[in-house]
């Protein structure tokens, strides 16, 4: 008797509590299939302590290249990012304008650290991709431009080298040949300001310059130098027509700092003072 009592009054009680968990499952499922969808994406989550272009990189600085132009032969484009968010940017249409033209404004970083937006008075938007040391240009769909001219569509990020900087070079072969001057020819690299100076056995000169990674260099075409005449100005010429041609620099191993282009033969050797 007392366990059909019991049955009674357990079944009832289980039968119970089936149905109200049923219940529960049915309305989470239903909630669930009526909620959006949740972005799992790392752009739109990124972790806080991930590591990406914004808080790995030394990414303030200047940058600068030639991007492809629709109606000219180039763009020359140089951007200067701050740390406080502000930019500066100018751009020489080649072939088409004598003056740059110059903009400046803020920028702002997508959610995952890695792109940047230039916002300017005008309505134009310019994305780029931030790398170690290099942006890339942005289609307006915000990704990377592939094919052949991919490489056109990075800005190089101007940087120093201490190996060769705020020293003290004297010209010891220029083209192959010794270099026998009254008076040596020095060249000295000043990392405050990117300007190359010294004395080219008969005039002296300052230009502005830019190293950029993979030990490339290269020199301000429009140098300044002073107009003195002398009896023999071809170590001169030559050296001034070196700097404009030289886009790359090494050292050997006895400290030896040389000029050249491309992969051809040094067109200039300098030995420490």
């Amino acid at each position: 008797m007392f366990c059909r009592t019991l049955a009674s009054i357990l079944i009832p009680l289980l039968l119970s509590a089936a149905c109200t968990s049923n219940e529960a499952l049915t309305d989470q499922g239903a909630a669930e299939r009526n909620s959006p969808p949740v972005s799992t994406s790392a752009e739109d989550h990124p972790r806080p302590d991930a590591h990406n272009s914004r808080n790995a990189l030394d990414w303030a600085g200047i940058y600068s290249g030639v991007l492809p132009c629709a109606s000219c032969p180039g763009i020359e484009t140089e951007i200067t990012l701050h740390s406080d968010g502000t930019f500066e940017r100018s751009r020489l249409y080649q072939d088409e304008a004598v003056a740059s033209e110059t903009d400046k404004g803020t920028f702002a970083w997508n959610k995952a650290g890695s792109k940047i937006e230039l916002n300017t008075d005008g309505d134009e938007t310019v994305e780029y991709q931030v790398g170690e040391n290099q942006l890339f240009r942005l289609d307006r769909h915000g990704q990377r431009i592939d094919g052949e001219l991919a490489a056109h569509y990075v800005l190089q990020k101007h940087l120093q080298d201490s190996a060769i900087e705020n020293k003290r070079w004297k010209l010891i072969e220029l083209r192959g040949s010794p270099v026998e001057t009254e008076r040596d020819v020095l060249l000295k690299l000043n990392a405050e300001g990117a300007i190359a100076s010294g004395h080219a056995s008969c005039n002296s000169f300052s230009s502005s310059y830019v190293i950029k990674s993979g030990q490339r260099i290269s020199f301000n075409h429009n140098m300044v130098s002073t107009l003195m005449a002398c009896a023999d100005m071809n170590v001169e010429q030559g050296f001034f027509e070196v700097l404009r041609m030289a886009d790359n620099y090494s050292l050997s191993n006895n400290g030896q700092l040389s000029l050249s282009r491309a992969r051809m033969a040094p067109l200039a050797r300098f030995e420490l003072l």
